[in-house]
């Protein structure tokens, strides 16, 4: 079984920044491995101890991402693949998912990849139905568990609003995962994080894959992001210190005031 996991290093802070040409701020903020994306990795290392073979990551990152893969490294993975250009900067997911598979086609050929269903900073969700769709393979989303692979197919759990479905899929596919709500991440162990730095790390720049280098970066992005800002603070409201009866009743004119009721 040979799996490819997407990963991706976000900040590790809410207050995300965007510069005038609507991109992400990432210079003097502290950033972490994506959440979602550790989930994938240890469903991917969980399928491994199954089932034998491989465990790769990739990421299409600045150079400071690589804590983050070492970091899937000291978890267990077997390979880590970081492509990264100044020519990749400012990508959206179109732009961002195109050059990720074909660095996965660069690769090689994979079982299955998998990847968190989002990221906490874009928090889109696009990046792994496209590269499935650049890639031409099949795709789940939500996929909180890989129940089983048998003949060339993968049975996965797929979390529905109101509950879940069981699908089959044919190999190879994506997957993109979302971790269950009480899921216990795993910390690194002193000597998988040792081992890590052993393992094989490959660097590639945006000459070393082939394809359209138009759809690369900033120029190859169709979408921008023209302006970004917090909610606004929701008001106190008003406070009633009355008995609950006198409350009830004051609550209930206000409603009717507004027409909330009548």
């Amino acid at each position: 079984m040979n799996i490819l996991v997407l990963v991706k290093q976000v900040p590790d802070t809410s207050d995300v920044k965007f510069d005038e040409r609507g991109v992400m701020i990432r210079e003097g903020v502290q950033s972490i491995l994506n959440v979602f994306d550790q989930f994938a990795v240890e469903e991917a290392l969980r399928l491994k101890q199954k089932y034998g073979g491989e465990v790769s990551v990739m990421t299409l990152a600045p150079e400071q991402a690589k804590t983050a893969v070492q970091k899937c490294l000291a978890l267990g993975a077997d390979k880590a693949y970081h492509i990264s250009d100044r020519a990749f900067g400012g990508s959206d997911t179109l732009a961002t998912s195109y050059a990720l598979s074909l660095a996965i086609k660069k690769a090689g050929n994979f079982d299955l990849i998998m990847a968190g269903n989002q990221a906490t900073d874009g928090d889109t969700g696009h990046i792994g139905p496209q590269v499935a769709e650049w890639l031409g393979i099949p795709h789940v989303s939500y996929v909180e568990q890989v129940v089983s692979i048998d003949n060339g197919k993968a049975l996965v759990k797929s979390i529905l609003e109101d509950g879940y479905r069981m699908v089959e899929v044919e190999l190879p596919a994506l997957l993109a995962c979302l971790p269950p709500t009480n899921f216990e991440y795993t910390n690194p162990s002193m000597s998988g994080i040792i081992k890590a730095k052993s393992k094989p790390y490959i660097w590639w720049k945006a000459d070393d894959i082939d394809g359209d280098k138009s759809k690369f970066g900033l120029n190859g992005s169709p979408t921008r992001v023209l302006k970004m800002y917090p909610p606004p603070k929701r008001s106190r409201g008003t406070v009633f210190t009355e008995n609950y009866q006198d409350a009830v009743k004051k609550i209930v004119e206000a409603l009717m005031e507004k027409k909330v009721i009548e």
